[in-house]
């Protein structure tokens, strides 16, 4: 799952994006509300978002209304140092799905998470399907009649998106930018472990589908005839 963090406290985002990449979460980290409405605003597939209130440039809420104006519904939490009753109305008004205070504990915070994504995770279509293979959004679970494999994180986001996108070149510039973020500084043959990864599960659980490799292209899901 991945996530936006955007606060301006250097400190603080630091140990914050540390803290979630430890539970599984892909995180990328901006610094000012500027920055957070150009990253939401460039097509980024991001599962949720952490939002400062009090940033340089544009404030929190400002980005907050700017996104649900384009009709973004992506969940959003809000983190500000303000406590009074009207700011949290204010937040929750604009489109917030949910609002902490600082300093807060981060097991809320993951819990709150947790809350406002659990609805994109227990819909129906959470089980993603090709071949014999199914693969449950929800529990990270890749299965097949021979057995299954819960699968890391990344391992699993780069599963969802070769069945999300069946029969379709991705490239490994597109991995690297939906997974890693397209300013990480990880090395673009990170992609290709992480396939060999996928295809060794795919042979242990006997299934009927493989990776396909396209030289200078991509890769693609297809089925074993």
């Amino acid at each position: 799952m991945r996530l936006l963090l955007a606060e301006d406290e250097l400190a603080l985002s630091k140990a914050l994006k540390a803290i979630l990449e430890r539970n599984n979460y892909s995180v990328d980290a901006v610094y000012d509300g500027q920055e957070a409405l150009e990253y939401l605003s460039a097509g980024n597939n991001y599962d949720g978002v952490i939002l400062d209130i009090m940033m340089p440039k544009i404030d929190g809420i400002t980005v907050l209304k700017e996104i649900r104006a384009q009709g973004n519904l992506i969940p959003v939490i809000l983190l500000t140092a303000k406590s009074e009753i009207d700011d949290k109305v204010l937040g929750l008004d604009a489109g917030a799905n949910d609002y902490l205070t600082k300093p807060f504990n981060t097991r809320e915070l993951l819990a709150r998470i947790r809350a406002m994504t659990r609805t994109q995770t227990a819909q129906p279509d959470s089980l993603l399907h090709m071949g014999n293979v199914t693969l449950d959004c929800a529990t990270y679970e890749l299965s097949t009649p021979s057995g299954s494999y819960r699968l890391a994180n990344k391992e699993f986001q780069m599963m969802e998106l070769l069945m999300s996108n069946q029969n379709h070149l991705i490239s490994s510039e597109r991995f690297m930018e939906k997974i890693w973020g397209y300013d990480s500084e990880t090395e673009m043959n990170v992609v290709w472990v992480y396939i060999s990864y996928l295809r060794k599960k795919l042979t242990a659980l006997h299934a009927n589908i493989k990776i396909k490799a396209m030289r200078n292209a991509g890769y693609t899901l297809e089925e074993i005839v």
